[in-house]
C-alpha cells in the first residue's frame, strides 16, 4: 500500500516483532502519562502474543521497512448482537510518522477483519483528554459511548472479590443509604 511518496506495510505481527511491541507499549505509556502502570516485561508480552494459544493478537505498521506503530487487539463478544467482534487494546503510532494515514490503515486493517469474519464490532477507548485522538476517530466515523462508564478490577479489589467467591459468604450489602457503585466504579 502506497502513502504519501512512501511506503507502507500492515502485518500480522510475528514473534521477531516481540521487541519492537513491547518498545512501542512503553512510547505509548509515555504519550498516555501512564508509564508508572506498566510493569509487563518484554517476555510477558511476547508469551502473551506468541505462545501455544494466545488470547491477544497484533498488527504491525511499517514505513519504509521501519516499524512505525502498531495495533493490539482481542475478540470480544456481544450478547446483544450475538456475535464476536474485536477490541483495540492499543492503537499507536510513533511521532515521526503520525499524519501519514498509518493510524487509519491499521483500523482499517481491523474493520476488513471484522467484515471478513462476520464479527459485530470494533471498538476501543480514549483517554478523555486526547482530543486528536478523539477528533480522528470521529472522522472515520466512530461513535462515543458516553453511556457507559468503564470499570476495571486490579490488584488487591481483584484478590478481595475472589477471597469472597472461596468463602462461599453472602453478598454484603451496604448499609442502607449508601450508594453500590459509584457513577466512575
Amino acid at each position: 500500500m502506497a502513502h504519501e511518496a512512501g511506503t507502507l506495510a500492515i502485518r500480522p505481527a510475528a514473534p521477531a516483532d516481540g521487541a519492537a511491541i513491547h518498545a512501542l507499549i512503553g512510547e505509548l505509556a509515555d504519550y498516555e502519562k501512564l508509564r508508572h502502570e506498566v510493569d509487563a516485561s518484554e517476555a510477558d508480552t511476547a508469551a502473551a502474543l506468541f505462545g501455544a494459544h494466545p488470547r491477544v493478537f497484533a498488527e504491525i505498521a511499517e514505513w519504509q521497512g521501519e516499524t512505525a506503530g502498531f495495533a493490539l487487539w482481542f475478540y470480544n463478544y456481544s450478547t446483544f448482537r450475538g456475535r464476536h467482534g474485536i477490541y483495540l487494546e492499543d492503537l499507536y503510532v510513533r511521532p515521526a510518522w503520525r499524519g501519514r494515514g498509518i493510524g487509519k490503515a491499521l483500523l482499517a486493517r481491523l474493520a476488513q477483519r471484522c467484515v471478513d469474519e462476520g464479527l459485530a464490532r470494533l471498538q476501543w477507548s480514549v483517554l478523555d483528554w486526547n482530543t486528536p485522538s478523539i477528533e480522528f476517530y470521529a472522522s472515520l466515523g466512530a461513535t462515543p459511548t458516553p453511556e457507559w462508564i468503564g470499570c476495571r478490577l486490579e490488584g488487591a479489589a481483584i484478590a478481595r472479590l475472589a477471597a469472597s467467591a472461596r468463602s462461599g459468604a453472602p453478598n454484603e450489602r451496604p448499609a442502607a443509604g449508601k450508594q453500590e457503585i459509584s457513577p466512575t466504579c
